[in-house]
């Protein structure tokens, strides 16, 4: 028997329109969370500025789902590659442009104050190095978005 007789057929799965705004709210929610954790590692421990971090975290990663990574989300679901791995895969490829851009002022196309080449290097490897970090997290962030958005189909 060959091997491609015994593997499952691949799952697709389908999702609703309330479903993917419910999405909306856990990335939104869970992206205010990271941004919480941040200001927290950062000293702060008022409880107003900390209900302004998460509230504006939330907003601003909503704002940032809402027009850089549903788009691309829409043509892979029009695609047809709908599986977790590929929010996750999504998710973690956009925080890494998006965080590596912001740190090396747009990967060099921007002005940048005057640096020798050992600082830049430093920058560089800086920035990949903490927005690595951040892209596990935005991952896991767009598996938890999945979640909720897709059901198998029946």
């Amino acid at each position: 028997m060959d091997d491609t007789a015994m593997r499952a057929p691949p799952r697709h799965y389908e999702t609703t329109l309330d479903r993917a705004g419910f999405a909306f709210a856990t990335g939104g929610g869970l992206g205010g969370v990271l941004v919480l954790l941040l200001v927290l590692a950062g000293g702060q421990s008022d409880p107003a500025s900390l209900l302004a971090a998460w509230a504006l975290g939330a907003l601003f990663v909503t704002l940032g789902i809402a027009t850089v990574a549903a788009p691309l989300w829409f043509v892979l679901h029009l695609l047809g590659r709908r599986q977790a791995w590929h929010a996750a895969a999504l998710g973690a490829g956009l925080a890494m442009i998006v965080f590596v851009a912001g740190q090396t002022y747009g990967f060099g196309l921007l002005d940048a104050p005057p640096s020798d080449a050992r600082t830049a290097l430093f920058r560089w490897l800086s920035a990949a190095a903490t927005s690595a970090l951040i892209a596990l997290v935005a991952a896991g962030i767009a598996v938890a978005m999945w979640r909720v958005a897709y059901r198998p189909a029946r």
